[in-house]
């Protein structure tokens, strides 16, 4: 009995939390969350599911884990407090690629408002919007429009990008869409026949900083 402990002791010492998020991370990014079962991160990482469990107890936390992995290496990119505009655009930016690159981080968020993740994204943005000058009373507006905004156009951003056939391009997509809203009666749907002339070559990350920037004009209102 004493021997198996011991044995057991050591093979979970070969492995690290960190190489198991780092190995869930890229079955997630190649697979989506169905693709991520203790099975396979064994199989990655060459291991038993015993060893896995000594570090994560669940599926859940390793997803949470590997949420707060990709956002804590956005976030700390994000050091300028004297200009908290600017900060507080690179860390809207930093999410959204973030979430570009993972597209399953922005389905996680959404599932856990307390998790680690979250916090962070909540307490960088809130400490910005202080040191903005936003007044108490509108510090919850405030945060909630541009958290809600981040999250809402990354992930929305992230779900087109797999609407797209994989052996169509982006613009070839977006051209296809733009021609379908075209056939549109444009009596009808005469806002979206001007839209559908800058579907195809708009910048999906120039339009997101505009909505951030658009966002921050109004804050600047209330300050």
């Amino acid at each position: 009995m004493t021997t198996k402990i011991q044995r057991t002791g050591r093979r979970a010492d070969t492995l690290s939390k960190e190489r198991i998020v780092e190995a869930a991370i890229e079955i997630l990014d190649s697979g989506g969350q169905g693709a991520l079962t203790f099975r396979a991160l064994a199989a990655r990482l060459a291991t038993g599911s015993g060893a896995i469990y000594w570090h994560v107890a669940d599926k859940d936390e390793l997803l949470a884990a590997a949420t707060n992995d990709i956002i804590a290496r956005a976030m700390t990119e994000v050091v300028d407090r004297d200009r908290p505009q600017q900060a507080i655009r690179a860390m809207a930016l930093g999410v959204f690629d973030a979430i570009d690159a993972h597209p399953w981080v922005g389905a996680q968020l959404s599932r856990e408002p307390l998790q680690a993740a979250m916090l962070q994204i909540s307490e960088g943005i809130g400490s910005h919007l202080q040191a903005l000058g936003v007044p108490e009373r509108a510090e919850f507006d405030c945060w909630s429009a541009l958290v809600n905004y981040i999250l809402g156009v990354a992930g929305q951003n992230a779900a087109n990008a797999r609407l797209a056939p994989r052996e169509m391009d982006r613009t070839t997509f977006l051209t296809t869409v733009a021609a379908r809203w075209r056939q549109l009666d444009p009596a009808k749907y005469a806002f979206v026949h001007r839209l559908a002339t800058r579907l195809p070559g708009h910048d999906d990350r120039e339009q997101f900083l505009a909505g951030i920037d658009l966002i921050l004009a109004g804050i600047a209102t209330v300050r």
